[in-house]
């Protein structure tokens, strides 16, 4: 039995010198063959409507009278039609309509900028409805065919901003690159770190679909109101770039550069420690925003004190304003996070620690989690005489975006 994909191979292969007659008699051909069925599967294999195969078959078949006599066909000069057939072009009855589409799809730079559809969805059938107004009596399925001829398509956003160009920008990423490849070659560890998105505790709708019996999907509170007893969690990030391994610290109160600095210590102590038994320096790659910003003078100083604590050299690099999207950590390893747990409402924060640990990715991702129960308090400030003993040496090349810190034996680490 002939199947779909024979059909749509046939088809692909000699479309391209078919009119419309001989196209929609050849898929009349291959329907007929097929018997029952026929229609239904040419159609899904070609795209050809199904109104086009039985026309098809009816000039394949010829109109019969009453006594079965067939019928001659009428001459008709060659021609794939009738004369005078086939729909007509709403743009070439009234040219002014595509002007008044497209003064309705652009109103900032085609049209009035108090259109009637300033602020609203164009859907279609809104714009179908104010042609009307107009005077235009159009359809919506015109308006989409119209909206076509204009070289207009539907388009989702897309994050592509990256704000005022920042002095240096392509510099620093280079810089970053050699001094993480410098790392890595030798043996030293480098890694990105950041704040995933807090996420709501309890029966909240997560986006995403995953397979379930028909009409059975899971349920879920209708408003995301936050439960006060369960809160919220803000997972913080530690992706190890050379191994490609993750930490995350899923916390419970407050995203802090104390919270930040202390999921690099788990990650030290968890997993760090055992990979790079032999390191002196690590090098940390962060955005240069939020609890891990390099104008955050609390990130340094707990910094100071970790470099303490494990007698390693940090190093830091930052990644320039508005270009957190190149941070490794974000689709090496956050993205796969999210992919796991599409669907899927957290419901609890064990249930959160489990999706993230349980993330896989074919190229041998692994990720440990942990739930960080430490209260952090927001607004903690590091005074002058403390923040002026940081053992800090900023880089030549932007400074305030490139430094290390070194273990100080005489720093006094607060208890």
């Amino acid at each position: 039995m002939t199947s779909k994909s024979v059909i749509r191979k046939k088809y692909q292969g000699i479309s391209h010198c078919l009119d419309e007659k001989s196209r929609r008699l050849w898929c009349a051909t291959e329907a007929l063959a097929i018997k029952e069925g026929g229609v239904a599967m040419v159609h899904a294999a070609t795209g050809v409507s199904r109104p086009t195969i039985y026309a098809g078959i009816k000039e394949l078949k010829g109109k019969r009278g009453r006594k079965g006599k067939r019928n001659r066909r009428k001459k008709t000069d060659g021609r794939i039609r009738k004369k005078g057939g086939g729909a007509k072009a709403t743009s070439n009855e009234t040219p002014q309509i595509l002007h008044a589409l497209e003064s309705l799809v652009e109103p900032e730079t085609k049209g009035d900028p108090q259109s009637p559809l300033r602020w609203t969805n164009k859907g279609l059938r809104k714009l179908s409805s104010e042609l009307k107004k107009q005077g235009y009596d159009v359809c919506h399925s015109t308006v989409g065919d119209l909206l076509r001829q204009l070289d207009y398509s539907l388009q989702l956003n897309r994050k592509d901003k990256e704000g005022k160009s920042v002095p240096d920008r392509n510099a620093q990423f280079q810089h970053i690159n050699d001094q993480a490849k410098a790392f890595l070659d030798a043996g030293e560890p480098v890694i990105s770190v950041d704040t995933k998105k807090k996420e709501l505790i309890g029966e909240y709708k997560n986006e995403g679909r995953e397979y379930r019996k028909k009409g059975d999907p899971l349920k879920v509170n209708v408003h995301d109101f936050p439960d006060k007893e369960n809160g919220k969690v803000a997972p913080y990030g530690v992706y190890d770039i050379g191994k490609n391994k993750g930490w995350v610290s899923v916390g419970i109160t407050s995203d802090t550069a104390e919270f930040a600095v202390n999921t690099i210590r788990c990650w030290w102590l968890k997993m760090g420690k055992n990979d790079y038994s032999k390191a002196k320096k690590l090098m940390i790659t962060a955005d240069c925003g939020g609890s891990n910003g390099y104008r955050v003078r609390l990130w340094k100083w707990e910094l100071q004190k970790l470099a303490n604590e494990l007698d390693l050299e940090i190093h830091v690099s930052h990644f320039p304003p508005g270009t957190s999207k190149w941070n490794k950590i974000e689709h090496k390893m956050f993205s796969y996070i999210t992919q796991n747990w599409r669907g899927v409402p957290l419901i609890s924060q064990e249930a959160v620690v489990q999706l993230i640990g349980s993330t896989k990715t074919t190229k041998g991702l692994q990720i440990q989690a942990q739930i960080d129960y430490r209260e952090y308090s927001k607004g903690k400030e590091v005074d002058e005489n403390d923040f002026a003993g940081i053992v800090i040496s900023k880089n030549q090349f932007h400074g305030e975006w490139n430094y290390t810190i070194f273990p100080a034996i005489t720093f006094e680490v607060e208890s």
